[in-house]
């Protein structure tokens, strides 16, 4: 039986996913401050049978690119770019199954406030949020949040594992399933013997107090990570329920799927816990010429400074200091290693020209898939069956084109071969992914910290 494809949409609440494309004429992601503009991706995610849709987000700007942040504002390049966890509760409203990914850095927030801000939306979805894990890594937002230079590497995933074993604690431990009795005649809304203080004092944090907020149809929201670095995949390999690649080739893309699972099972989980979603940027046409001709006409406004802004961002390399046609060797001075490895793989010597790098990276990070309906549902199938990932994250050219392409063309292709589901399943976004129950998995770190008494 061949293997369901999962799909989410990966987008950022802001004007632009691909560089350069805010400008074309079809395209209408300037009105993401609209929230109809939010209801409209929900709804037609959910009538494509999407699992989630997934936000990116960023602290910073991009700033090496020519030193300064002019270009990445010139060109809507992640900027503006808004808090994404506020659309969740309206989009939610008009949806009954799709999940909702958010953001959340381990490095600027506090354990106890994403805590409770994700309790609080997977209360009011019912238990249809994720959170996606990062640790951040731009220098500007660094400086935004009162430190004079980035946070070492070691020292971000350092506090990152503390963070996460106390939003563990916060969400596992502190109530039992039973607390909240809402007993009148009693008198009595929450037993206090069924509340526990976490009493955490570690090396990052101290917070010797309880949850705010009583137990959620998930407890822990389903856990996304999207570092593809050495210590970022040793991170995912323990944490991660759910991890979204931007690897460029079903080569790379089989490469960390297989080492993160790896890992996982040297560490004691279940290596097929873990689900694996390759961003993907579909340019779907009623055939082959028609997609190539909308790939043209795409790719006139494409931006090269955009381009490199985001590069720059990514690699710590200012790419308005290498000559046209000057050959960079992609050393990694950066804390983002994770592109610069993928780049690496693909080119031993790790030489590429910034012209090469403008066409790779033309529409993003993620791998393109260009054709007819039946073409594009081929390559996605041999993607997946290649490189064993559960799913795609689809990101977008134009909005909302992309997204409406693929769903009333690419969607129905594939529901007819089997491989995308045609109805959603119930429970929470964890069941509808994992096939599982609402809560962590017992073998996750998360889930063996807990103390609380369960409902069987």
């Amino acid at each position: 039986m061949s293997k369901r494809i999962r799909l989410n949409a990966v987008t950022v609440n802001g004007p632009t996913v691909s560089p350069g494309l805010w400008a074309h004429p079809d395209d209408h992601a300037h009105e993401f401050t609209s929230l109809d503009y939010w209801v409209r991706l929900a709804r037609t995610l959910e009538r494509g049978r999407f699992d989630a849709v997934f936000f990116a987000d960023m602290l910073g700007l991009y700033d090496v690119y020519h030193g300064n942040p002019a270009p990445a504002l010139t060109g809507a390049i992640q900027v503006p770019i808004h808090d994404p966890t506020y659309l969740v509760p309206a989009m939610a409203e008009v949806t009954e199954h799709l999940g909702f990914a958010v953001t959340v850095s381990t490095t600027y927030e506090n354990p106890y406030t994403v805590a409770r801000t994700l309790s609080t939306l997977d209360l009011l979805t019912e238990g249809r949020v994720g959170w996606n894990i990062v640790t951040s890594n731009l220098d500007s937002a660094a400086r935004l949040h009162g430190h004079s230079t980035q946070v070492d590497v070691e020292d971000r995933y350092a506090r990152g594992e503390e963070f996460l074993d106390v939003a563990y604690e916060l969400w596992e431990r502190s109530w039992e399933d039973h607390a909240v009795v809402i007993d009148k005649a009693a008198g009595v809304y929450t037993d206090p013997a069924l509340v526990q203080g976490i009493e955490h004092r570690g090396t990052w944090f101290s917070v010797p107090g309880v949850h705010t907020i009583d137990p959620t149809p998930q407890r822990t929201p389903l856990l996304f990570q999207a570092g593809s670095s050495e210590r970022g995949r040793q991170f995912a390999a323990a944490h991660a329920e759910a991890v979204f690649l931007n690897t460029p080739t079903m080569q790379a893309t089989k490469f960390i799927v297989d080492d993160v699972r790896q890992r996982a099972e040297k560490l004691g989980r279940d290596p097929d816990s873990v689900l694996f979603f390759p961003k993907i940027t579909p340019i779907v046409g009623a055939d082959t010429a028609d997609a190539h001709r909308r790939f043209r006409d795409f790719l006139r406004f494409s931006s090269t400074d955009g381009i490199f802004t985001l590069l720059g961002a990514w690699t710590g390399i200012d790419f308005a200091e290498a000559g046209e046609d000057k050959l960079l060797g992609i050393a990694s001075k950066s804390d983002t290693r994770g592109l610069v490895e993928s780049l690496r793989r693909q080119k031993p010597g790790g030489d590429w020209s910034s012209d090469e790098l403008a066409q790779v990276f033309a529409f993003g990070t993620s791998a393109l898939t260009i054709g007819g309906p039946e073409e594009v549902a081929d390559e996605l199938e041999e993607f997946i069956d290649f490189t064993g990932a559960d799913g795609f994250n689809v990101a977008s050219v134009v909005q909302p084109g992309t997204i409406d392409d693929f769903v009333d063309h690419v969607v129905p292709e594939l529901q007819k071969r089997g491989r995308v589901q045609t109805e959603y399943a119930a429970g929470t976004l964890r069941e509808k992914l994992t096939g599982r129950g609402p809560g962590l998995p017992d073998n996750h770190p998360g889930r063996r910290a807990s103390s609380a008494v369960r409902t069987p």
